[in-house]
This record gives structure tokens, sequence and C-alpha cells, in this order.
């Protein structure tokens, strides 16, 4: 049985993940960072939610988590720095294990964009959970983190299989893909890329989820040499357009 996963949009680029386990029916949201939304399309589904599940502690991953606790009684699974800001039933970190039903996520500590992210990857499913470290053709800013724990977080993901799917948590798809065709004119999968990513956001579609093959090809800071070449691209995005 094929598991499905919804994006939820939320505030103004967010996105929350919800997935069901099909044989348990149980049912997680990573990253809520409203309630309402994600309470809205799982009622719309007929779905109850079971799991919620942060990648890091910034608000607009974590503000729904309260009210999808009080309306759902589901526990709030996250890394120890989401307790700055929410109420957390269990801390989890590198080489734990999350249970969504009967599918299994191994826990990454993914630091950069905040001390403590972590990623949730879901290897039976072929799916990752990459919060704000690993974008469509991009990667977050490095808020509490260096360009070195970024490289090594790209090297990391690009050691997946090239069929794993990549579930982020914003629609920055178009602009990354701008930046990339910037810095490597001459690379023909960013230039398609970047006319399918523009196509699909005049029509209104989520361009998520992506795939590691697909980042491999196409996205500059997973195709990075060293972290100094990682650092200068993504001083050059925080400035670019």
């Amino acid at each position: 049985m094929e598991i499905e996963v919804i994006p939820v949009p939320a505030l103004s680029d967010n996105y929350i993940w919800m997935f069901r386990d099909p044989v348990s029916g149980s049912v997680a949201v990573v990253d809520p960072g409203q309630d309402a939304p994600a309470l809205a399309a799982a009622e719309q589904r007929g779905w109850a939610i079971t799991h919620s599940l942060n990648t890091h502690w910034h608000p607009d991953h974590t503000g729904g988590n309260a009210g999808i606790k009080a309306a759902t009684g589901a526990p709030v699974i996250a890394p120890a720095e989401a307790k700055k800001v929410s109420a957390v039933d269990r801390v989890i970190a590198e080489g734990d294990r999350v249970t969504v039903g009967d599918l299994e996520a191994e826990v990454w500590d993914i630091p950069a964009h905040t001390a403590g992210h972590v990623a949730l990857y879901f290897k039976a499913a072929k799916m990752i959970f990459t919060g704000d470290t690993l974008f469509a053709m991009g990667c977050g800013r490095l808020f509490e983190g260096t360009a070195e724990q970024m490289f090594a977080n790209m090297q990391r993901f690009a050691a997946l299989p090239d069929d794993v799917l990549i579930y982020c948590g914003h629609e920055y798809s178009l602009a990354n893909a701008r930046f990339a065709a910037h810095v490597e004119p001459d690379n023909a999968a960013v230039t398609s890329r970047l006319k399918k990513m523009a196509e699909m956001r005049d029509r209104g579609e989520v361009t998520l989820p992506t795939s590691i093959g697909e980042e491999k090809a196409t996205n500059p800071f997973m195709r990075a040499r060293d972290a100094d070449e990682l650092a200068r691209l993504r001083t050059m995005k925080d400035s670019f357009g």
C-alpha cells in the first residue's frame, strides 16, 4: 500500500507535511507552523493525527504543536532545541528511531541552519524530511552553524539513493532555481529545471517533493566541492536578487 504524503500550505511559504501509515492508520504532521491548516486538512481526509514531528525550533515549524496536541492528543517529538518555544514530549537526536505506525525513521543530526536541527529519514519508505537544511536546489541559511557543517550535511544527503524523496519546509524552489542558473549557466539540467519550476509556479502548483538524484544534478550547494565553495555560494545567495 502506498504512503500518502500531503503538503499543507501555511504562513507565507511554509509547507506542513502530513503522511499516513496505510497499515495502522497512524498520521504524522511534520513541522506544523500553524495548527488550523493541519487540523483542517486532516479532518477533510478523515485522518486522525497521532504524531507531531519537528525538525528544528523555529516558530514557523513549531507554532502549531500546542494546538494540535490540544485537539488530538498527539505527542510532540522534536530535537531538544524545540523546548525553547514548545512543550516537547520526546526529545530526539542522532541515532534515535521514530515510529509512526509501521513506518520507522532514523534521526540525523544536521546542524548549520540551527544548532540542533534534525532530519527524519524513513529508509524503507524512501523519504526524508529535511526541514530548512536541504531545499530543492538550495540549502538553509547558516544562522547557528558553519559552512563546514552544512557541507557535511550535503555530502551525507548526496550519499543516499537517488530515488529517495526529499520533503522540505518551504516553497523556495523557483528562487533557488534562478540562483542555480546564475552560478551554473552552462548546466543543462539546471536550465531545464528552472523552466519547469517557473511553469509549475505559474500554475500555482507545489514544486515538492524533490529527489536526491535531482539535487545531485542541479543543487549548487550539494555540488559544492568543499566547505569554502559552499560558504561562497551561501554568501552570494544571501544577497541574490
